[in-house]
Parts: C-alpha cells; structure tokens; sequence
C-alpha cells in the first residue's frame, strides 16, 4: 500500500534524537514513516519483545464486530475523559498509548492534539500491522509492557485504557509507567472496577482481575505516584451494571451448556445500541467535569510522578 501524504506527519514527528529502543542490537530511528536501522528499512511496526499474552486477536475482532469500531458508549466516553486529562495537564510533548488496541484514542488525539507527539504500544503485532495501514505516521511498538524497552523518563504522559486487568504482574506494569514518565510526567489509568462483579464476560475477555478503588489507588501510589484525580466511568448505569453481572453468574451457574461467547457478544452488542446509555454517558461527562464519582463501571486514575 502506498503513503498517502498527510500534513499531520510533520507535526506529529518524533525528533531525531528520541531514544528508540536498540533493534536487534542496531540504532534506530523514525522517518515520519517508518523505521530504519543503519538504511535498512524495518517497518512501521517495530516489535520488540515475544511472550504469552493474556489477550489475542480473535478477541479483538470480536470485540469490534459486536461493540462496534469504537463506537460503544462506555468506549466513547472513555476516550473522551483520556482526552479531558491530556488537555488538562499535558501542554506539550510526547505521549504514549501503552496497549494502543486499534488506535481509536490515537485517532482521536490526532483530530484533538495534533500538537502532540504520539507513540502507540500493545503486544499483539497483528494487530499494530493493521493499525499502520490507518495511521501511518504514529511508529508503533510491540513490547511487553512488563519489560517495557523504552528508555527512564522519555515520554511525557502516557495513557492506559483497559489494559491492567490482562496483565498478571500489573504491579510490574504500573512500575514500567512510571519509570519511563519524565518527572512531573502524568498517567491516564483506566480499569474495570468492582471485584465483585468478576463473572463470566470478565473470564471470556480474560481478565485477571477487576478492581476495588483501594487496589488501584495503592498499586498507583506504591509505583510513586501522585493521585491528581480518581473517579468512575458508568456511575449512573452501575447499579444496573450489577443487577447484570449478579444474573450472569447465576446463568452461568445453572446453565450446563452455557455459550460464553454468545452471552458475551450479546451483552456487548445490546449496551452498543442502548440510546439509554448513550444518553446516560453524555450526562455523566457533563457532571464528571465538577464532581468525582465513588462507584462505577470503570475506576479512572489521573496520576503524576512526582518531580
């Protein structure tokens, strides 16, 4: 496929001194386009590391065919309070999208920030290779965020959408954010919350965890972090969201050939076409740019780290 000439590349351009991780134990560099080592073309995707992950691509594809391409309620929302935070306290620099997925956000911080100096990251490389074709001038990285290749202090924020919860050693996760943020760099953190809603929709998408408030405030702050903000996502639609999550585990309890897949791609593609909580979602941002919300679908986390 040929490059279509993009005026955003020029803006969104890391400079030529960024330390990019060593590929191969060779020197690289981003073109605006792609990467190169000693001339030698890489690719738009430079994947770095090889492991098990704890999500795949078939995943992906059946999220989006049954949730939509980004365009869930939840999801919409989401990227919109990741945009309120870079707004609010990142007035310039680089900004990493660790677990990236399809790039919606990165869109978005395009149309929003194009000032802004992106990087996208997730594990899977099928999925960055097709992320390239739509975003051509974002380099894109495949690491394992654990073991996070990037140099200490290098970015200026990064975002983290619903990527914890995969994670088993979140703790080595969070701790990798940290390092690679400059100080006073500032981490937008979003996870599935409420441990007592773990079901079968949180084991099919395999999660390893929901989280309490208390979790995600300690594992944050034992990193070093400062907690600049700390809310919820889907606070008016929670107390439904648990009458849900209570009936799925007793479908799944009784059911003996229970279709996990079905009830999940149901569930998804049902709350994707809910006007209801499409509306409750745009009431909920309005009221979320004054107030916090104690409870939720979703717990968010606005840190720094600390100067």
């Amino acid at each position: 496929m040929d490059l279509i000439w993009n005026p955003l590349i020029e803006q969104m351009n890391l400079s030529a001194d960024f330390d990019w991780p060593l590929f191969r134990d060779r020197k690289v560099h981003w073109t605006g386009e792609r990467f190169e080592s000693d001339g030698s073309v890489l690719g738009r995707v430079l994947p770095l590391s090889r492991a098990q992950s704890h999500w795949d691509d078939n995943l992906t594809l059946m999220h989006e065919s049954a949730a939509g391409n980004g365009d869930h309620p939840m999801d919409l929302a989401s990227r919109q309070l990741a945009l309120q935070t870079l707004k609010s306290y990142v007035p310039d620099g680089v900004v990493l999208d660790a677990g990236c997925s399809s790039g919606f956000l990165l869109q978005d911080i395009q149309r929003e920030r194009p000032d802004l100096q992106l990087i996208g990251s997730d594990f899977l490389e099928p999925l960055l290779q097709r992320l390239a074709l739509r975003l051509p001038e974002v380099p894109l990285l495949q690491f394992d965020l654990t073991q996070c290749p990037l140099p200490d202090a290098c970015v200026d924020a990064v975002t983290c959408l619903n990527v914890l919860e995969h994670i088993e050693n979140d703790k080595a996760a969070v701790s990798e954010i940290h390092r690679i943020l400059k100080p006073g760099g500032v981490a937008h953190i979003e996870v599935p919350a409420s441990p007592l809603c773990y079901d079968f929709f949180d084991e099919y998408l395999q999660h390893f965890r929901r989280y309490s408030s208390g979790e995600v405030r300690r594992l944050l702050e034992s990193a070093g972090f400062e907690t600049l903000k700390f809310t919820h996502l889907g606070f008016f639609v929670f107390p439904m969201f648990l009458m849900v999550k209570f009936k799925n585990k007793l479908v799944a309890r009784l059911g003996a050939d229970f279709d996990k897949e079905g009830a999940v791609k149901a569930l998804l593609r049902d709350s994707k076409q809910s006007s209801i909580l499409s509306a409750l979602m745009r009431a909920e941002l309005k009221l979320g740019a004054v107030t916090s919300f104690p409870v939720g679908v979703r717990s968010l986390a606005v840190v720094r780290k600390i100067p």
